[in-house]
């Protein structure tokens, strides 16, 4: 794991370094030299004796110790040298640069796990293989460009993917983003996306280290590992951005159940995001916007002014922010006629505030200090300035710079001319400033990062749910759907609340039944996934002679076993569910339930455990929301009570990780109560 020979070693080996500096081993070495590292550097190469100016080894066994070794060379040399360098060198740290492991065979694989056993018999780092490299303020032990000047305030940035990291620091580096580390995992054997991320949380110091955090994700081998340290790092005051690729791959499959049709690795990824407070990029290009709106202040409300001398630009900015969810409040009143005066007559102080082509610096100043002191209803600013390239504008930049350093709002600079005012925007970022070239991708950044929740909270300890009871069910279980009796038990021992029912195997029995839990009544076939589709659910049953009629007919379709009867209940039909998703645990659902899930497919997820609070915000969060909450005189369904139901059953899947699937389809809400007039559960031993 992650050790000081890895990050701060004093002496660094580079095994197959180069004269070539279009090889990685040469470029590698040049890099290193370049970044200025202060400790001993040595290189191996049996086919050279001076490499760059510093003495080639022939063998490890003539080397001094070294604490960190950099090995380029062909993969079916590498775990002997391993070896060697461990015993004869005490080498505890390798970022290994060599292709050919498990990316590419079968026979690599092997060669990768000797490595790995080697390395963790010595609690010795690796990174790698078939990585880029690592990036550091102590050495740049990495064969990639560009190589940014390295800020400790700018971005910590966790790659899967060599490539990408060049291509993201390409986009960013000239938009003014700067960077603290890059740590290229490569095929992460030891160590990947995630335990570089548990390192900085465990290390993290505020006043030092970076705030600011990206990630490139191809593969989430450790979900929870993920979830507690970037919810850790987010709640100590950092930020967190990140793109999953492959998403594609998740796909739709076969399932025996609306949760299961639901889930999938994607949307585990999902809930995973949210459920720790990252916001989720799609591309280069979104990642460095959001991470430039996570370099200025944050945002404490949504309502934007937007300060412009081009309109076209201010119109599609205001369309990007207010299909984000953004406001672009009008801004009226006497303060903005006072500040309409200070312009050239035709300026409009509306809201885009457009003080024209002819608009100075000492007026752009001017409306700043309005919007931020004068217009309580304005929490961010953006301004838009570009230029035709009649006259240089480093006045305007400059006035931009200053502002930023006093007003009290948060203030998004879009300066569009990026060839014809080159030197301009060069100035500006030359005082460590961020530029958005693009209006429209920093709306839709904005909109993105102000919309991603805070990490959720510790899901409560619920003190009256029958563990044992669950436990028992659960043991005295086969794999595969439990019966009603049973789906029963583990619902009264969760606490969650059901309609009264009944299992008739003869029509006597449903008579019986009938007699027993009063008319009107519902009559449900047991066996079929889909009960509906082969005409297994009959409402409204109201005489013993129907439940005769209908006994008879529902018994003989295919694969039913019996009838579930239930007393008819009123209310909005609602969904809950959950899916267990390979390590990610369960995925919980909510919607609206019937025929709706399916048609509508208004359903919120989250990963269990389950607190209150992400029960009332997944509730919140449907499109179908007002139906719940009560619409055009209706009442609605007792929120307190659904709440309960969705923190019981993730308890339920809590003491039960053996649920594979479970559909509560429908729970009927009114505003009174909320019941579970149908379950399935399926579990997987």
């Amino acid at each position: 794991m992650i050790n000081k020979a890895l990050t701060h070693p004093r002496s660094i080996v580079v095994v197959g370094a180069s004269n070539d500096i279009q090889k990685p081993g040469g470029k590698v070495l040049k890099n290193i030299l370049d970044g200025g590292f202060e400790g001993g550097l040595y290189v191996m190469n049996p086919k050279e004796t001076s490499i760059q100016g510093i003495k080639s080894y022939s063998s490890n066994k003539d080397m001094p110790n070294v604490d960190l070794a950099v090995i380029a060379i062909a993969a079916k040399y590498i775990p002997d040298l391993v070896d060697a360098l461990i015993a004869d060198n005490n080498t505890r740290a390798f970022i290994i640069i060599s292709a050919g492991f498990s990316e590419e065979s079968e026979a690599g694989k092997l060669l990768e796990d000797r490595i790995v056993a080697s390395i963790n018999k010595v609690n010795g780092a690796l990174i790698g293989p078939n990585c880029v490299g690592i990036l550091t303020p102590h050495h740049h032990s990495i064969f990639i460009e560009p190589i940014p000047k390295l800020n400790p305030k700018g971005c910590d940035f966790i790659t899967g993917s060599g490539a990408t990291a060049c291509f993201i620091m390409e986009a960013g580096i000239p938009k003014g983003l700067s960077f603290a580390n890059v740590y290229s995992v490569g095929n992460s054997a030891q160590m990947g996306v995630e335990e570089i991320l548990q390192n900085m949380d465990e290390t993290f110091d505020a006043e030092k280290d970076s705030t600011v955090k990206l990630l490139y994700i191809e593969t989430i081998s450790n979900p929870q590992k993920l979830l507690k340290h970037a919810r850790s790092l987010i709640q100590k005051g950092c930020k967190i951005a990140a793109i999953k690729a492959g998403s594609s791959e998740a796909g739709s499959r076969a399932a025996s159940s609306h949760t299961g049709a639901l889930a999938s690795s994607d949307t585990a990824v999902d809930a995973l995001f949210r459920k720790a407070g990252i916001v989720r990029c799609y591309g280069r290009e979104e990642l460095i916007s959001v991470a430039s709106v996570f370099m200025h202040p944050e945002m404490q409300g949504k309502r934007i002014a937007i300060i412009t001398h081009a309109g076209g630009p201010a119109v599609m900015l205001t369309d990007a922010l207010s299909e984000g969810g953004l406001e672009i409040p009008t801004i009226s009143g006497e303060k903005a006629e006072l500040l309409k005066e200070k312009l050239f007559p035709g300026s409009s102080v509306a809201n885009p505030i457009d003080f024209l082509a002819t608009g100075t610096a000492e007026q752009l100043g001017i409306i700043i200090d309005a919007c931020d002191k004068d217009f309580d209803d304005i929490d961010a600013i953006v301004v838009i300035f570009g230029t035709p390239g009649l006259v240089e504008i480093f006045d305007v930049y400059e006035v931009l710079h200053q502002k930023m350093n006093s007003i009290k709002k948060p203030l998004f600079p879009v300066l569009p001319s990026t060839l014809t005012a080159a030197k301009e925007v060069e100035f500006f970022l030359s005082k460590g400033r961020v530029n958005f070239p693009d209006e429209v991708n920093l709306g839709r950044a904005l909109s993105k990062v102000y919309k991603t929740a805070k990490p959720a909270g510790k899901a409560e300890t619920l003190t009256d749910i029958d563990t044992e009871t669950i436990r028992r069910t659960i043991e005295s279980c086969e794999s595969g759907y439990l019966s009603p009796e049973q789906v029963s038990r583990l619902l009264d021992a969760a606490g969650i609340s059901r309609a009264g029912e009944a299992v008739a195997k003869t029509r006597e029995e449903a008579i019986a039944a009938a007699s027993k839990l009063g008319f009107p009544l519902v009559m449900k076939v047991i066996g079929p996934v889909h009960k509906s589709d082969v005409g297994g659910v009959v409402l409204g049953i109201k005489t013993e002679e129907q439940v005769r009629s209908e006994f008879d007919r529902m018994i003989k379709i295919k694969d039913t076993t019996s009838i579930l009867m239930q007393p008819m209940l009123q209310g909005t039909e609602l969904f809950a569910g959950a899916s267990k998703e390979g390590n990610f645990g369960h995925l919980i659902f909510f919607g609206l339930g019937g025929i709706f899930i399916e048609v509508l497919k208004d359903v919120a997820s989250t990963l269990a455990p389950l607190s209150a609070d992400e029960a009332k915000n997944m509730i919140q969060s449907i499109k179908s929301y007002p139906i719940i909450h009560g619409v055009r005189g209706q009442a609605g369904i007792n929120e307190e009570k659904l709440r309960d139901i969705l923190v019981r059953l993730s308890a339920l899947l809590t003491a039960a990780p053996e649920i594979a699937e479970m559909d509560m389809n429908p729970l009927l809400g009114n505003a009174k109560d909320v019941v579970a007039v149908d379950a399935r559960i399926r579990i997987e031993k």
